[in-house]
């Protein structure tokens, strides 16, 4: 079983290992394609009114630090992808919390979906960044473009049961086949159900967290299920690709 995590927009700062090598990353043939993005990134750095357009920021500091991150992103130092990410989802994931067991599982077990990398291990090393699977680099156009036809394949040739718990705009980078996906709601007192963005990163996050410490071998939709289920998550089969996880508002 793999599960594919959504990335985040916000990174842990530093690390301790040699700056990016892609020849180390995970799915190498999605190397010409990283690079490509990876040179447009930084590239575009250089011209901080630009950057914001393509990149969505504002005119803050924080803005700055953001592009000034991308300037150096072959020069910067990397830790792994699972310590990089940061926010609700990795919070309720608690990397840092599992044992050394649970730890060795998340390194098979899990990806990371990503704009600049397509999808990475847990283990990889990559510096921080900021590109969102939303973002058009002057040159590129939509990453969609960029992505689909190299990273699809790379993921359908996986040959293994599939969780995606990417958020939409990442799953149009790079659709797996037969992946199951997980859709979070949350059930009011009416009976009625929304879905809140917040929430949603905490439970699948939370879900992600019991696929990882799981000792079964889940093979299908009613695998996953029942495991979520035994951990005291509500869970209900939508199809055999979809999954919906309901919690109470």
């Amino acid at each position: 079983m793999l599960v594919i995590l959504p990335p985040s927009e916000t990174k842990s700062d530093g690390g301790k290992s040699a700056p990016l090598d892609l020849d180390s990353l995970s799915l190498p043939e999605l190397n010409a394609v990283r690079r490509r993005i990876a040179n447009a990134v930084v590239e575009l750095a250089g011209d901080l009114a630009a950057s914001r357009t393509a990149l969505g920021l504002g005119a803050t500091d924080a803005a700055i630090a953001e592009v000034a991150r991308n300037a150096e992103l072959w020069r910067a130092p990397t830790r792994p992808a699972i310590t990089r990410y940061t926010g609700v989802l990795y919070d309720a994931l608690d990397y840092p919390g599992m044992t050394r067991a649970s730890k060795a599982k998340a390194a098979d077990r899990l990806m990371i979906g990503s704009a600049l990398f397509g999808v990475v291990s847990a283990t990889d090393l990559i510096p921080a960044y900021r590109l969102s699977g939303g973002s058009k680099l002057p040159g590129l156009g939509t990453l969609g473009a960029a992505w689909k036809p190299a990273l699809s394949p790379a993921l359908d040739a996986l040959d293994d049961f599939v969780v995606d718990l990417r958020s939409g705009v990442y799953q149009k980078l790079g659709p797996v086949d037969g992946a199951v996906s997980a859709t979070v709601v949350t059930e009011l007192a009416n009976g009625s159900r929304k879905v809140v963005s917040h929430f949603n990163k905490h439970h699948k996050g939370l879900v992600a967290h019991e696929l990882v410490r799981t000792r079964r071998t889940v093979r299908d939709v009613d695998g996953l299920a029942a495991v979520l289920s035994d951990a005291g998550q509500r869970v209900e089969i939508t199809s055999p690709i979809e999954i919906t996880v309901v919690t109470e508002g």
